[in-house]
């Protein structure tokens, strides 16, 4: 049974597509040298002999009119499928297209590496959209949504958030999504080597908003498989997101992620703590220097008083240094909450951040990154069924 079904005359690009796919995809290829499209779903099975096929890839030179018929035809018999469309297209084209059931848009240059990850999403898309089909049990829980936060700047908060993002993509590939609400000078882009075509000025609009399809079209993919949302480019374009919008975004890819990452401005915004009412998990982010430690334990006894903290939280000494005249139970008594992860002063985390490729990426071998691993295990599903035991007998006890 192939899993990838290619349409296009074109030899050259069913070659790369077979390089792709041979590099590291489970599954086979089968093309069907033309331009002409089949008319229905049905045409198209019965010359492949089989009942079902994940991602179904047409172009290039395969006329795009036609391609968008056939995918609204898939959208609405066989609306599990991944489709992409193989073609340079205008941007004001690109949001017909979504709506009319194609997954995802591909250059006809796009490289091997380009081509494997767009690839691995479209079956990754493929099976979250055979569980979404399948019938919801009530109470069904949302995907994480794990805030990063810090009352004051310059902690290593945006480091600390994209190497989460980057090693959660490990444990769940192309169900992460990483969105930078650091909205006039965040750096989740630059953090990551991204140039972004849409960021979240183009995710809170009302046709993003009303269709989860459109809003991941503006969604920009990282090849750690996971997908960022980057801060408007013009720091003007802040001014027009609302709360009420911030809210509703991170609801929605709630209901389409497995684990949505929030990179935060430093303090107590209206954005940050619009997405802190969101939050299933809050990471506190705090230097080892007086100021920082001060400013984190006048945070939480604000955040207290509201009652707006995450059930579960997650306190991160960051560029901890022993020689800095605090130590791990000076910050822990002045905060009032035990430090669970203590990452070290690091040059490779340094070095990396100005790369724009994190450490986790990179499989760098350095004492922080033991930390941040460990900061990411926290979010594993089995780490915190076994916390969520242990918590449970302490009560009981």
């Amino acid at each position: 049974m192939s899993r990838f079904v290619l349409i296009t005359p074109s030899t050259d690009f069913d070659q790369r597509l077979r390089q792709a796919v041979a590099g590291g995809l489970p599954g086979s290829v089968q093309t069907f040298f033309t331009s002409i499209l089949p008319a229905d779903p049905a045409e198209l099975f019965g010359a492949l002999n089989q009942e079902q096929l994940e991602v179904l890839i047409l172009g290039p030179d395969v006329p795009v009119e036609d391609a968008l018929r056939l995918a609204r035809v898939f959208d609405v018999q066989l609306p599990e499928l991944s489709v992409i469309l193989v073609s340079e297209l205008d941007p004001e084209f690109v949001l017909q297209a979504m709506r009319s059931g194609i997954r995802d848009i591909m250059s006809p240059a796009a490289d091997l590496a380009q081509i494997r990850v767009m690839l691995e999403r479209a079956c990754q898309s493929f099976a979250s959209r055979q569980r979404t089909m399948e019938p919801k049990q009530p109470g069904s829980p949302k995907g994480l949504v794990i805030g990063v936060f810090s009352p004051k700047g310059g902690v290593g908060k945006t480091t600390i958030a994209t190497n989460i993002a980057v090693g959660l993509g490990k444990i769940a590939p192309m169900s992460v999504v990483i969105v930078d609400l650091d909205l006039q000078f965040g750096d989740v882009a630059s953090g990551l080597y991204l140039n972004p075509e849409h960021t979240v000025t183009d995710a809170v609009t009302p046709s993003a908003s009303q269709d989860s399809l459109v809003l991941k079209a503006f969604l920009t993919v990282h090849p750690a498989s996971i997908y960022a949302l980057c801060a408007p480019k013009d720091p003007v374009e802040a001014d027009g997101i609302s709360p009420e919008q911030v809210g509703r975004l991170l609801e929605q890819l709630a209901q389409e992620f497995q684990y949505v990452v929030v990179d935060t401005a430093p303090g107590l915004p209206e954005i940050g703590l619009a997405a802190l009412e969101q939050c299933s998990d809050a990471v506190w982010v705090t230097g080892m220097d007086v100021p920082s430690v001060r400013g984190l334990r006048s945070g939480l006894d604000i955040l207290r008083r509201l009652n707006l903290l995450p059930e579960t939280r997650h306190v991160v000494l960051n560029m901890a240094d022993s020689k800095s005249g605090l130590s791990v139970q000076d910050v822990e008594s002045t905060v009032g909450a035990p430090v669970d992860v203590s990452i070290p002063r690091s040059k490779a985390v340094a070095f990396s951040t100005n790369r724009g490729i994190p450490v986790l990426q990179d499989a760098v071998k350095d004492p922080a990154v033991r930390g941040l691993k460990q900061l990411v295990e926290r979010f594993n599903p089995t780490w915190r069924a076994t916390a969520q035991r242990k918590l449970h007998r302490r009560v009981v006890v």
